[in-house]
Parts: C-alpha cells; sequence; structure tokens
C-alpha cells in the first residue's frame, strides 16, 4: 500500500482541479467506476486490486485543432478504493461517430500517479512499481448516446512509462469500466 501521506495530497489536489474547471468551459463531465489493475498484454502484476472511481472534465473540442479532428481537452482524477495507486491525468480525446448513437473515443495524455517508487515481487524478483511518477494515460472508450447530453461509455484506461523512464521495467496498470457522461 501507499504512503498515505502522498496520497492524500495528491487526491486533494486532483479533486481541486476537477471542480476549479470553469463550468462554462466544460464541454461536458463524466464519473464512472473500473476495476484497478486488470491483467491485460499490456501489463505486469503490480500486485495491486481494488475499485477506481473516476471523475473528470472535458472542455468543447479545440476548433484551432481541426486538421486533426477537434479534440477535447480533459482532466481526471481516479481514486483507488483499497488505497492503491491514485492518479491525475490531463491530455486530449476525439468523440468519433460509428453510426447512430454509437461511437468511439480515443484519448491520449499524461498523468501523474501517487504509487510506490520502488516495489519488486517477491516471488518473480521483478520490480512491479510504475518506474515514475509522470507517465503516458492512453485510453479508449465505445459509447451510446441517450440523448443529446447523455452517454454512457464502456472505457479502458491504461498508465505506463512505456520503458521511457526505466528501460529495464514497465509494468503499468489497466482500469476497464464504465463510465456516464453529461454534455452542457
Amino acid at each position: 500500500m501507499k504512503n498515505a501521506s502522498i496520497s492524500l495530497p495528491l487526491s486533494l489536489a486532483a479533486l481541486l482541479a476537477v471542480a476549479s474547471a470553469a463550468p462554462a468551459q466544460a464541454g461536458e463531465v463524466y464519473g464512472g467506476v473500473y476495476a484497478h489493475a486488470v491483467d491485460t498484454p499490456f501489463t505486469l502484476n503490480t500486485d495491486e486490486h481494488g475499485t477506481d472511481f473516476q471523475l473528470g472534465v472535458r472542455g468543447a473540442p479545440i476548433e484551432a485543432l481541426s486538421v486533426i479532428g477537434k479534440p477535447q481537452p480533459y482532466v481526471m482524477v481516479s481514486v483507488n478504493s483499497q488505497g492503491y495507486t491514485d492518479f491525475i491525468a490531463a491530455g486530449l480525446a476525439w468523440k468519433v461517430k460509428v453510426a447512430g448513437p454509437l461511437y468511439v473515443r480515443p484519448g491520449v495524455g499524461l498523468s501523474i500517479n501517487d504509487g510506490p517508487s520502488f516495489r519488486v515481487d517477491e516471488t518473480t524478483m521483478y520490480r512491479t512499481d510504475l518506474g515514475s511518477r509522470v507517465l503516458f494515460e492512453p485510453e479508449l472508450a465505445a459509447g451510446f448516446q441517450l440523448s443529446p447530453r447523455v452517454s454512457i461509455e464502456a472505457s479502458w484506461v491504461h498508465i505506463s512509462g512505456a520503458t521511457l523512464f526505466n528501460p529495464r521495467q514497465n509494468p503499468g496498470i489497466d482500469m476497464i469500466g464504465l463510465r456516464a457522461n453529461y454534455r452542457f
């Protein structure tokens, strides 16, 4: 488990960042529930578990970036129910219509986490810490538009250093869950 003196300030700072986003500037707010540290081909066992609660704000599409599809900026916080790795992330996400009310939403950002700075799996002797406080945060969602303002999404969120910060280890953490979006 992590050091509570690190996680509490990080969680509070993240909640303040999300809460202070000006609603007039926000395109939508979202919240979701995720399984933490899901075993996928993109991760190694970090021996973490629990449920993550995510809360975020997306801005309006950026017209000046129309050449890359007018992405929406976002900021989000993810808090783990068992006291494991929490993080805040910010980046860009694209909402791409598929057919009718169906869409996909890829995104990419950077995150700051409060996971342990050094952790070793006693069985394999591999390091399972994330290698850096700053990590990449790609995500992908499949969504369904319920009304002009409300949609739901099944999404995958990943945090990892892609071996750039430590070429010898890169366990990463995957979260898979559901989120609801409300557009202003």
